[in-house]
């Protein structure tokens, strides 16, 4: 027997659970970042000097993918290095949100920042001497933070031995085993310094320009180091550089000026018809949350733009031109 129009239409009607679930997915849309290793949302970060107030991070918006490998440049009170020490649980933003493999860097107790920069996050310093302990030996360094982070981790000795051989050996250090802080190059203490930070294959991997200390021809090998941790260990790496060479060698380099991210370079290989490869980049202007954009100081210079522009929308893109009033 054949359906009338009304029963089909009671059968193919939602039901009460359907509609409440799409209103829930109506109210509730995808979380800014949702997925991402880092996630900084309108992040802020005053300094208080002296009755002086300095806003190092104005409202600044950043994701990086699980497993990428990024360049933070700026000039020197971007506030680049700012948010890579928070970033770290090093300091702690005033406003605004930052998490970090999903840990809040807001919301963290004393001793959740503790495991969280022991767990979490390797950090690498510009200076060497800060990475290692004089006294101990390169094998030594990178066993002590498994030895930190204490027995309830599971590891045993034999355990942080075969740790320690299989970072010393993917970092191509393993003749320095023994050898103490003061009886290594600057490059050879920089990748300890890097098995350091890996020693509790911790999810993300910070560099404060790891390379500033170093030659270019040294400064090439540690960061082949760095795409080795990327690539072999999995991490996400960021590093905080004012090495051209670095800046142009990793995938994604995201510019922070005035607080912000202002524009960021995308590069990828493509492969011609001969099966030749070429790196094929392109810069953006960053767009945040608000609408806001930090158009590049050289372009406004260049047509005299300041104070106010024009912007008319057209058909596929938005025009941005000088003030058609000035003078007016």
């Amino acid at each position: 027997m054949k359906s009338t129009p009304q029963e089909r239409t009671v059968a193919e009607a939602p039901t009460l659970q359907e509609l409440q679930q799409r209103a829930l997915a109506a109210a509730s849309p995808k979380a800014y970042g949702a997925g991402a290793a880092i996630v900084c949302d309108r992040l802020v970060r005053i300094f208080s000097a002296e009755g002086i107030e300095v806003q190092a991070l104005q409202g600044l918006e950043l994701t990086i993918d699980q497993g990428d490998l990024v360049a933070l440049v700026g000039a020197s009170g971007s506030g680049k290095s700012t948010l890579l020490t928070i970033l770290a649980g090093l300091d702690v933003p005033t406003a605004g949100t930052a998490t970090v493999a999903g840990c809040d860097l807001l919301e963290m107790s004393v001793r959740e920042r503790l495991r969280y920069r022991r767990e979490v996050v390797g950090f690498i310093w510009q200076q060497t001497a800060r990475n290692l302990l004089p006294f101990l030996t390169a094998a030594e360094n990178i066993a002590l933070p498994m030895q930190l982070r204490g027995r309830r981790a599971g590891a045993g000795r034999a355990q942080q031995a075969a740790r320690v051989a299989e970072l010393m050996a993917a970092l191509e250090i393993g003749d320095l085993a023994h050898r103490r802080p003061n009886e290594l190059s600057g490059g050879q203490q920089q990748r300890v310094a890097i098995a350091v930070a890996m020693a509790n294959n911790p999810p993300v991997l910070l560099a404060d320009e790891p390379t500033g200390e170093l030659d270019s021809e040294t400064g090439a090998v540690i960061f082949e180091a760095f795409r080795t941790v990327n690539r072999e260990l999995g991490a996400t790496v960021v590093i905080v550089t004012h090495d051209p060479m670095v800046a142009g060698e990793v995938r994604r380099t995201v510019a922070i000026r005035d607080g912000r991210t202002s524009s960021e370079v995308l590069r990828r290989t493509v492969t011609d018809e001969h099966g030749e490869e070429s790196v094929n980049e392109r810069e953006y202007v960053m767009l945040d949350r608000t609408g806001r954009v930090q158009l590049p100081v050289k372009f406004l210079e260049a047509l005299g733009m300041e104070h106010r522009v024009a912007v008319d929308l057209a058909a596929d893109h938005i025009e941005v031109r000088p003030d058609d009033l000035a003078g007016h």
